[in-house]
């Protein structure tokens, strides 16, 4: 065998492979006399079928299957021989024909960079840190109290907090909406569901009040002939309601699997949440610090095209609707940050080479658990995991991107940056 490397760019290679023809016809020989043994045609006895039956049944699939099996074979030991880490599948192009005694193939791919040493001594990370206190408990059961409330009708002005039902009209310009009669719809004021113009006309309402109101719609409104428009909505109040919270007692607390319903337990049980979001958040936030400074450290690393390519086509995607395929411009607009990602996955995985850091098995136990302690049935989601390469190896290599975060954190210049339990979990963006 034959090899040749040309480059064709900073990261691409050219491979020009070259196999004595004679290996590839001897593999197709043998593979169409196996057939011969096994294959089963009508008329003919099993074992018994002619090779010259099997050559103009087969022969092209047999050539094809060989020629493929031998390319890979191939390319394998020629990418190994030359001392290439390739970053994906090559495109190969072949005629397939002998010339020479020989057949020749080319195969073209990128290939991982050139890492420079990667020194986070001088890189300067903010780790948040933060732990759960009484106050956030009790903040949480009264959140877990107002996604159970119930709501009475109530004759006086509407406030907020309260559901409205409604019945609405809405005219800008020559467009009406809907086309005829009224839409109805509900809502909490103040929840958010629907824009402030909105809740502030809301507010005040009794059940049958009738009234009309000039309302500004946002930009992003979802009716685009309504969309940053000034129209005149006619509003009829259907009803009002308000909130109940339901009281905190033994039949409140076994709606969250505490059996005995007792208070103490329940508030450990909401404390071992919360400290298991909060530890997995704190994780992530180091994570993205971590990221980002490398990435910032080393912005001129050359890194390969179709992974960048392919983190923009991710990100985009996440963007639109599930199965739609992203613009163009959206991708485009994600590149940059898509560099910057695969510049920060590409050098923490040379970080965890380096320091030859190991897959820590309790940390991965325990991720797995965490997962699947949130689900109704955890033994099931942890059998999941185990039973599926896929889903264990991606496991597995955020828990390593979890240990590299947390080494570089310990060999940088590292500050710890104390937060609140909402602040970590709800950060407020800029």
């Amino acid at each position: 065998m034959q090899v040749s490397v040309e480059n064709v760019g900073k990261l691409e290679r050219k491979l020009t492979v070259k196999f004595p023809a004679e290996r590839f016809e001897s593999q197709v020989t043998a593979r169409i006399a196996e057939m011969g043994r096994t294959v089963r045609l009508k008329g003919f006895r099993p074992g018994k079928v002619p090779t010259t039956v099997i050559q103009q049944r087969f022969g092209a699939q047999v050539r094809g299957e060989v020629l493929s099996d031998l390319i890979g074979t191939t390319l394998r030991e020629a990418v190994e021989k030359e001392n290439l880490r390739p970053v994906a599948n090559p495109s190969v192009d072949t005629t397939g024909r002998p010339e020479n005694g020989e057949i020749t193939y080319t195969a073209t791919f990128e290939i991982m960079p050139e890492f420079p040493a990667v020194d986070v001594s001088a890189l300067e990370i903010k780790r948040p840190v933060a732990e759960v206190n009484d106050a956030d408990i009790e903040k949480m059961i009264e959140t877990l109290r107002a996604q159970r409330r119930s709501f009475d009708p109530v004759e006086r002005a509407s406030a907020e907090g309260d559901f409205v039902m409604f019945e609405y009209s809405a005219e800008a310009g020559d467009y009406r909406f809907p086309a005829e009669g009224q839409e109805r719809a509900g809502s909490v004021i103040g929840s958010g569901t629907l824009f402030k113009a909105l809740d502030e006309a809301l507010t005040g309402r009794k059940a049958d009040d009738t009234f009309i109101a000039d309302i500004d719609f946002p930009a992003d409104f979802r009716n685009e002939s309504l969309a940053g428009k000034t129209a005149k909505v006619d509003f009829k109040i259907v009803k009002v309601q308000e909130p109940k919270l339901p009281e905190v007692n033994e039949e409140f607390i076994k709606l969250f699997g505490i059996a005995d319903g007792n208070l103490d337990n329940f508030k450990t049980e909401v404390r071992s949440n919360l400290e298991r979001e909060l530890k997995a958040t704190l994780m992530a936030r180091l994570k993205s610090e971590v990221a980002e400074k490398l990435a910032d450290a080393h912005g001129d690393l050359e890194v390969p095209k179709i992974m960048v390519q392919s983190e923009a086509q991710a990100m985009a995607a996440n963007s639109v609707p599930r199965g739609q395929q992203p613009p163009v411009q959206l991708i485009e607009a994600a590149t940059p940050m898509a560099r910057k990602r695969v510049i920060a996955g590409l050098l923490m995985n040379e970080i965890a080479r380096k320091q030859e850091l190991k897959l820590d098995r309790t940390r991965v136990a325990e991720q797995l658990a965490a997962i699947a302690s949130t689900y109704e049935e955890p033994e099931k989601v942890i059998e999941l995991y185990n039973g599926d390469p896929q889903l264990m190896s991606g496991l597995q290599n955020r828990v390593m991107e979890d240990q590299v975060a947390v080494w570089v954190a310990e060999n940088a210049k590292t500050t710890d940056d104390n937060l609140s339990f909402d602040e970590v979990m709800r950060p407020v963006s800029a």
